[in-house]
């Protein structure tokens, strides 16, 4: 189809290299990629939905470029591409449909009336009615966004912390999950960016012992449209729509009234106000895949633009999609053009918002080439090695559900990787084989959680030289916003989901969760018990391990989704953090408080390298050694003994305290016979028997006689205790 005979025509862009809309002296200058499109009109939007039509020049190297005169910043505007109508050779072009610019930075208006089909684009059906209507408009910005705060108060952005991986916790939260309840926080701004820089959040998360918050998808992303039929929302925003510009509905109503430079300012206040408290800021980012959907999925952008170029295809059937993300659609990072995409957008928030890293979303999907996942894919290899992105921290979620799928350890340094392994070990030993041992059947041993305390050398100890990546490679983790809580981990044995609108069919049916005899809310003093100590056993694993912790925001206060493992749809009291019952749950998170401060005090509890199971120091004890519970040193039978339910692991480093973790997860109290050595004795630092770590019991515990190498102690059923060399 060619193009409307309206567009006039535009002076060449001398920078057409530079993607998407940019002022520049005099006007305004774009550039898109649409390498198989015959012709691309700039659409200049004003207030009444009126189009101005400029035909841009191209293609060069699948470029199409112009610059604009007398256009100023606040412009709202789209593209309209002319091209081949050819489902069967994957392309799909369809002037009749206004797009989003790829390279947006901002964007005004949602995707609306969805039950109108007009931006429907079915591989079959090319439907001829305009979209411009239903669709959201790019918004030309201002590189010079103004203040970094919201305040009339002009200030340079504070540096970032730059917080050292040893010394890193991970809060993974929700923008409006976290702070819609949070006391303190005004009614007018819960929810927001401006929320997440409030005194309230920020003195509740430095109190915690977070060094690090890290955001779900904060991109500016669509539902889908099922959800919308059934009255839901797309809530945890993995569904992409604009790869450059901030979500405009988690700014405050006064910054959306202003435009989008005003929420771009929100957003970058609020991480200058984190930083300024020590905080580092992480987003969680979806370049996987598109708000676009599958084979009768939307036209918004990229697919009207160049779907066959932009989106993974069959290689004999460049008209079927290929997908290894299950949304219907994955963009194909074999293609150059995605590559750049996706490194544009993260040099763009670290330059512009002062981000401090990121997590990629099924991030073994972004390192696919033609025979599958390559570590030195162009992707990874351009994230380390880019001067601005390879500064950053850099996190991978190493798996998709495509062949070859998991990946976890595989990523090349410095990128860090999701541990589902940690996950699954400690979830096993304090659950489901706690459950097990109870009712007398078979479990796993001991000695995949000895691996996972240890920092998981089998999975990122690999490479040349071996061990070269250490310990906080792996980012520990037992609950995240995929899956059930940590209080619903201990509460529900299956999942219950019904509220999704699915049929339950949702989520992931295999949690290794343990309702301890009762299958939700219960009032049973001796359940509420053991259920409490099952949450102190899983945290303190995950705080007192090798690696990088990372907590699920509200975890601390005995978060609850009600039993739902998947709830993406959930914007609601189901998902939001209930600050209304913390006090309730004060011990725990005072246990969670006081647990991150003794890994901050002692060195030992985050070791920068590998332990070699090795005496170093000849006046010292082995930087790390493992023992049975009769304090004998570890043997291959006793090892692969699928009967062990107790070990002791002892670490020590050239400096600090020494360290003794003993864990026991039989049904009984047993007794443990301390390794005896020459070295110092033993003071308890914690027992997840205790409550609280300020109870009288603990303090007295705490203050009471040390314990010497060679002594027996006794140990409470399915507990474990910190002690450290006095």
């Amino acid at each position: 189809m060619g193009r409307m005979p309206t567009a006039d025509s535009v002076t060449p862009n001398p920078t057409p290299h530079r993607l998407g809309f940019h002022l520049v002296r005099g006007g305004a200058a774009m550039s898109v990629w649409a390498p198989h499109a015959t012709g691309i009109d700039l659409c200049l939007v004003d207030a009444a939905g009126g189009e101005k039509r400029f035909a841009l020049v191209g293609p060069e190297a699948g470029l199409w470029h112009g610059m604009v005169e007398g256009v100023k910043a606040g412009q709202r505007y789209g593209l309209r591409a002319y091209g081949p109508w050819d489902p069967a050779q994957g392309h799909v072009f369809n002037p009749a449909k206004l797009l989003l610019d790829p390279y947006a930075r901002g964007i005004d208006g949602h995707l609306v009336d969805i039950s109108h089909e007009s931006f429907e684009a079915t591989l079959s059906n090319k439907d001829p009615e305009d979209s411009a209507p239903f669709v959201p408009k790019g918004v030309l910005l201002d590189p010079r966004i103004g203040p970094a705060v919201t305040r009339a108060v002009t200030r340079s952005l504070a540096p970032p912390p730059r917080v050292p991986w040893r010394d890193t916790v991970i809060y993974e939260a929700h923008v409006k999950g976290l702070t819609w309840h949070l006391p303190g926080v005004p009614a007018r701004i819960r929810g927001t960016y401006a929320a997440l820089g409030h005194d309230a959040l920020i003195g509740y998360l430095t109190e915690l012992g977070v060094t690090t918050l890290e955001l779900l998808p904060i991109h500016a992303f669509a539902s889908e449209r099922h959800l919308e039929r059934e009255g839901l929302v797309n809530y945890w925003g993995y569904n992409t729509l604009a790869f450059f510009a901030p979500h405009p509905d988690y700014a405050t109503a006064t910054a959306r009234r202003a435009g989008p430079a005003a929420i771009l300012r929100e957003f970058r206040g609020a991480v200058d106000r984190l930083h300024r408290a020590g905080i580092e800021v992480i987003l969680d980012v979806v370049y996987n895949h598109t708000c676009e959907g599958g084979k009768t999925g939307r036209q918004i952008s990229w697919r009207g633009l160049a779907n066959r170029a932009y989106y993974r295809h069959r290689d004999a059937e460049p008209g079927v999609l290929e997908d290894t993300t299950g949304t219907g659609n994955t963009l194909d990072f074999g293609e150059p053009a995605n590559v750049r995409m996706a490194l544009d957008s993260l040099r763009y928030w670290v330059t512009t918002t002062g981000i401090d890293g990121f997590r990629f979303d099924l991030a073994a999907t972004l390192g696919r080439g033609g025979n599958g996942f390559d570590p030195r894919h162009p992707f990874p290899v351009g994230l380390i090695t880019d001067p601005i992105i390879g500064g950053t921290k850099l996190i991978a979620e190493p798996w998709d559900i495509g062949s070859g799928g998991w990946q976890t350890g595989a990523f090349p340094a410095p990128i860090v990787e999701w541990n589902d392994r940690f996950r699954d070990s400690v979830r096993t030993f304090w659950l489901t084989d706690a459950d097990r041992t109870l009712r007398k059947k078979t479990t796993h041993g001991v000695r995949d959680l000895a691996t996972r305390l240890a920092g998981s050398s089998d999975l990122f100890g690999q490479g040349d030289p071996p061990l070269a990546r250490g310990p906080h490679a792996s980012i520990n983790f037992v609950t995240a916003h995929d899956g059930f809580t940590l209080h619903d981990l201990t509460a529900y044995s299956r999942k219950h989901n019904v509220a999704n609108g699915e049929g339950g069919r949702d989520g992931a049916s295999h949690n290794l969760s343990w309702n301890h005899g009762v299958e939700g809310p219960t009032r049973k003093p001796a359940i509420l018990d053991a259920r409490r100590r099952s949450a102190r056993n899983l945290l303190g694993t995950l705080i007192l391990a090798a690696g990088t912790p990372m907590l699920l925001a509200g975890d601390e206060i005995g978060r609850t989704q009600k039993g739902n493992n998947n709830a993406y749809s959930q914007d609601n009291d189901t998902s939001w953090l209930d600050w209304a019952s913390a006090p309730s749950h004060e011990d725990l998170r005072a246990t969670v408080a006081y647990l991150l401060r003794l890994r901050k005090t002692n060195p030992v509890l985050r070791p920068r390298t590998f332990y070699e199971g090795r005496d170093k120091d000849v006046t010292r004890r082995d930087d790390l050694a493992w023992f049975s519970q009769e304090g004998h040193p570890e043997s291959e039978a006793w090892w692969h003994d699928s009967s062990v339910r107790a070990l002791q692991m002892m670490r020590s480093l050239s400096v600090g305290a020494d360290a003794l973790v003993i864990i026991n997860g039989y049904a009984s109290d047993v007794p443990v016979t301390i390794p005896a050595d020459d070295g110092h004795p033993w003071r308890l630092a914690w027992d997840s028997a205790w409550e609280s770590p300020t109870s009288p019991d603990a303090l007295a515990a705490r203050d009471g006689e040390p314990v010497a190498p060679g002594d027996t102690i006794a140990l409470p059923s399915l507990s474990m205790r910190l002690y450290l060399s006095a």
